[in-house]
């Protein structure tokens, strides 16, 4: 009953109270959630209320409280408004503050502390249920605005990695329309590019025929009037040469006590210098002469100093048939003389025969016999000619010819100087080469084809330089290193069976080089000194002065070990139908030739020495008893003929060649020369 009765007031003091006077909404809309967040989500403020708040429901001290002042009214600020307060002590939010006198006069009613104690007891109550049900709703408020804005940032971001692909594909897109047109511009350009510079190139290419066009024009021009001062040069000097040969054979011809028909040389001298005359006259009025004018006058020099030598011959027999008959003169006069002195004592003489020792001594000749020295003197005539038929390409001051004279030179020599002992392969490439030249077909040398049918007078040049290449390899190669006289020998050979001329070449090179090989010695002219008689006997003279000779002998041991070596050896590629062209009989002949003359000291001996090492096997074997005959004979009385001439300084040579044939005696057997090729060389 006390309840119900009491029922009405609580109820009237709970809707005047501010908590009763407040507005509660069961359904907050979506803006109103969205004000308590940002609310909520705003740093705390303390409210000017605060202050005041704070006294009522934690009064200070008495002793801490200001004198004269409530309990609460200490911790008011005094710029903070006073509050209403409803009777049961809470705040009104629009009402002005209740003062203290109000609260205490409150305090005192006796119906009053029993309801308002349960009152604030129940609005703990409800505070403490409303802010739990606030902390839940805004708990599930945040984690659903977290959650809705965790959403909305994952939608940005692919929002803004959908943008994003879409901005790198179209960025792709236009950077690679981009690159197909400049890929397509560049190609066209390249095309342009291209069709410029192959118009550019025929263009050049025309201009730069058109400019060889006429430097080929300027310099075959150029040439023809070079070629034609060269050939009319060439036609003065022979002029020149002819006029002085004319005077010096009418000089000839002038001499007194020549006979009659002498005069028909100086006859034909005059009528030769009167046609070349007037063919220089008639080449001066075309501008230059002809190929066949030169020829002509080549071939007019050559007739004229064929004259000359047949005139020399003639006056050399004129002024022998007058010597002899002085002598026989003066041997009939002499004889007569002494008849008439030796008559009174009645003891009649014969008529002494002049003395023939100059031409024989002891049993032995002093020169070779007739036909040898015919045959040297041939041989040398040939090689004299020989250097007159090239004499316009060796003197000629055309850079053309100048050129091909020195290619010739080197395609004959530079071959002959790579042969050596390595394969036998190699020396057939250089035979088939040397072969080829002379035979007129073209050849590689020095990266340019090379024919000596270039040139009128190539054959003979390359005749001419290849014999004498042969004979210095023969001066410097085989006389420092013996063996190398073989595969030099064994090619020369084979380029003599198919060149006939070389091998005369070869002949008369070595014999003016070493009159030895003949043999022949040559006669002391009269009023020449000794030095001038030892070149004619192979030695050289450096600076006026004759060289040593220990170097004297090496050079004439190398050429006669390589003559000797060519007796012997034949080409092994040949057909073999003939006889050798120099073979192991000339060797038999030099060798009773050479016995037959007087020695001479340390020469005879050395050449001797070095012909039989080198050829004494081959013609052991193909002479056999006879050949052991000759070797005693030299043994038993050639050796002491040696030894009678030979000084004490010059032993060295004779002892070599007296230990070499009692060797060969003892042992019955001359044997094989050392670097003599086997048969297996051939197949190497």
């Amino acid at each position: 009953m006390g309840s119900e009765r009491l029922r009405g007031p609580a109820v009237e003091a709970l809707r005047a109270s501010g908590k009763g006077r407040l507005r509660y909404f069961p359904h907050w809309s979506a803006e109103q959630g969205q004000e308590i967040l940002e609310g909520y989500r705003s740093p705390p403020e303390l409210s000017p209320h605060a202050g005041w708040v704070l006294g009522r429901i934690a009064p200070l001290p008495r002793e801490e409280m200001p004198e004269g002042s409530a309990p609460g009214e200490a911790a008011l600020p005094k710029a903070a408004p006073a509050l209403p307060v409803s009777p049961c002590g809470v705040t009104a939010p629009h009402a002005e503050a209740p003062s203290v006198t109000q609260c205490r006069e409150k305090r005192r009613d006796p119906k009053g502390p029993g309801i308002e104690g349960l009152l604030r007891l129940y609005e703990r109550i409800l505070a403490a249920e409303g802010e739990e049900e606030l902390e839940r709703r805004l708990e599930l408020q945040d984690r659903a605005g977290r959650a809705a804005w965790g959403e909305s940032w994952e939608l940005l971001k692919r929002f803004d990695e959908l943008r994003e692909l879409k901005y790198h594909q179209e960025w792709q897109q236009l950077r690679q329309e981009v690159e197909k047109s400049s890929k397509e511009a560049q190609g066209q350009q390249e095309k342009l590019k291209e069709e410029h510079q192959l118009r550019a190139k025929l263009l050049s290419r025309k201009l730069r025929e058109a400019e060889q066009r006429r430097l080929r024009q300027e310099e075959v021009e150029s040439q023809r009037r070079e070629e034609g001062q060269g050939r009319l040069r060439h036609l003065y000097a022979v002029q020149e040469e002819l006029l002085q040969i004319n005077q010096s054979l009418g000089a000839d011809c002038r001499q007194p006590g020549l006979p009659a028909n002498l005069a028909g040389y100086a006859n034909r001298g005059n009528q030769i210098c009167g046609e070349v005359s007037a063919l220089v006259r008639l080449a001066s009025e075309r501008g230059f002469p002809d190929p066949a004018d030169v020829a002509a006058a080549d071939q007019a020099l050559l007739e004229m100093r064929s004259l000359v030598s047949r005139l020399q011959e003639e006056l050399s027999l004129a002024a022998e048939q007058r010597k002899r008959q002085e002598e026989v003169a003066a041997v009939a006069a002499q004889a007569e003389k002494e008849k008439n002195e030796k008559m009174p004592s009645q003891k009649p003489e014969k008529a002494p025969i002049p003395d023939s020792g100059k031409a024989r001594r002891n049993g032995l000749q002093a020169k070779p016999d007739e036909k040898t020295l015919q045959w040297y003197q041939q041989l040398q005539h040939q090689l004299d000619q020989c250097v007159v038929s090239f004499g316009c390409l060796t003197n000629s001051k055309d850079s053309q010819e100048k050129k091909i004279k020195m290619d010739l030179q080197k395609a004959v020599t530079t071959p002959v100087s790579q042969i050596s002992t390595r394969a036998g392969s190699q020396l057939k490439e250089i035979f088939d080469k040397i072969n080829a030249l002379l035979s007129g077909k073209p050849v590689r040398s020095g990266g340019q084809s090379v024919s000596v049918a270039l040139h009128p007078e190539g054959l003979n040049f390359a005749y001419y330089k290849l014999a004498e290449k042969f004979v210095k390899q023969g001066e410097e190669e085989v006389a420092s290193h013996h063996e190398a006289a073989f595969p030099i020998a064994v090619v020369a050979s084979g380029i003599w069976e198919l060149h006939p001329k070389v091998g005369d070449f070869l002949l008369a090179h070595l014999h003016r080089k070493c009159p030895y090989a003949v043999p022949v010695r040559p006669a002391l002219q009269e009023g020449a000194s000794p030095e001038d008689y030892r070149r004619l006997l192979g030695y050289q003279a450096h600076d006026s002065k004759l060289e040593a000779q220990d170097n004297f002998l090496k050079r004439m041991s190398g050429m006669i070990r390589l003559y000797a070596a060519i007796l012997q050896l034949r080409w092994p590629y040949g057909d073999g139908q003939g006889n050798h062209p120099h073979g192991l009989n000339q060797a038999w002949r030099w060798l009773a030739q050479i016995l037959n003359l007087e020695p001479l000291a340390d020469v005879t001996a050395t050449v001797l020495f070095d012909f039989l090492e080198v050829c004494g096997n081959a013609l052991m074997k193909v002479y056999q008893a006879q050949f052991w005959k000759m070797i005693i004979l030299i043994r038993e009385e050639y050796l002491p003929r040696i030894e009678a001439i030979t000084g004490a300084v010059e032993m060295g040579s004779f002892i070599r060649l007296k230990q070499f044939l009692e060797e060969c005696l003892r042992r019955n057997e001359i044997p094989l020369p050392k670097g003599f090729l086997p048969p297996s060389f051939w197949r190497s």
